[in-house]
């Protein structure tokens, strides 16, 4: 048994252990790393649903979401966003901003039924946000100006399929 504990105490164990903690303390750096990109800078999401057909595909995009465009206050009317759900903050979705605040913006409230059309001044601090398919899309038209902190991130391009521009949960047309 003492030739065991001979061999147990030849074996380097400082230098495994500090070549662990090395290691592990490198993974820790990129996991860091790449939280701050994903969050910060920009990351990819998948975008499906009708909401946004045609300009985003129904079975669903990837797409590169642009985190400092937001916090900038360099997004305008036109542009694509990824927002978080005012109906659901557990849902991400993608809609195109049509106001920003103190525009006044112009929608059909029933645009199946109807051609009634109402008018709304978005109030500072706040988009008016709408998809492009307005038949089958669950936006400002049903809740109205969305604040302008539900923002996360502006849709720069398509990832996959690459084709055109692309699909995230654009739908909420429950």
């Amino acid at each position: 048994m003492s030739g065991f504990f001979r061999r147990l105490g030849a074996i380097p164990w400082r230098s495994i252990a500090g070549e662990a903690f090395s290691r592990s303390f490198l993974v820790a750096q990129a996991f860091c790393a790449v939280h701050v990109v994903d969050h910060h800078l920009c990351s990819l999401a998948i975008v499906r649903g009708p909401s946004m057909l045609p300009a985003m595909n129904l079975a669903g995009d990837v797409v590169a979401v642009d985190r400092v465009s937001v916090r900038l206050g360099r997004v305008g009317p036109g542009d694509v966003v990824l927002m978080i759900s005012p109906e659901d903050p557990r849902k991400a979705v993608a809609k195109r901003v049509v106001g920003m605040g103190g525009d006044s913006v112009t929608y059909l409230v029933d645009p199946g039924n109807s051609d009634a059309a109402k008018t709304v001044v978005v109030p500072q601090g706040h988009v008016w946000v709408q998809g492009d398919n307005i038949y089958a899309s669950r936006d400002s038209r049903q809740f109205g100006a969305v604040p302008y902190g539900l923002i996360t991130g502006k849709i720069f391009c398509r990832v996959w399929p690459l084709e055109g521009f692309g699909s995230i949960d654009s739908n909420q047309s429950q």
